[in-house]
């Protein structure tokens, strides 16, 4: 590996992606395309309406999603992955990788009683 320690992004690509349920949103939206917000909180047991949408608008910040309302009654708001945004599949499935390896490196631990 190359990188230098004093000019690594590791921490500005961290800062984008951290949040307990920002990488679960972006894999339902590659997965399943454009969503509205009601879909994203129903996709996503557990997160708050307050926190989906705090997610959603740090990503939109980011330009790792779009956001679009549709002026009607009752407004009508999809979200979907820009293209910018699909760079980020190749990381997510790295991840997605090795945080199965490591639960399996951490169940086998706990089989030989190491943990």
């Amino acid at each position: 590996m190359k990188i230098e320690p004093e000019l690594c992004r590791v921490e500005d690509a961290l800062g984008i992606l951290v949040g307990k349920w920002k990488p679960i949103i972006l894999l339902h939206l590659l997965k399943n395309g454009t969503q509205r917000f009601s879909e994203l909180k129903r996709n996503v047991p557990g997160v708050t309406q307050k926190m989906l949408t705090k997610q959603l608008r740090e990503l939109e910040d980011e330009d790792i999603i779009e956001r679009v309302v549709y002026p009607q009654v009752p407004p009508k708001v999809e979200y979907s992955i820009t293209e910018y945004g699909r760079s980020l599949e190749p990381i997510l499935a790295a991840m997605h990788e090795w945080g199965t390896k490591h639960t399996l490196h951490k169940m086998e631990k706990l089989n030989q009683g190491s943990l």
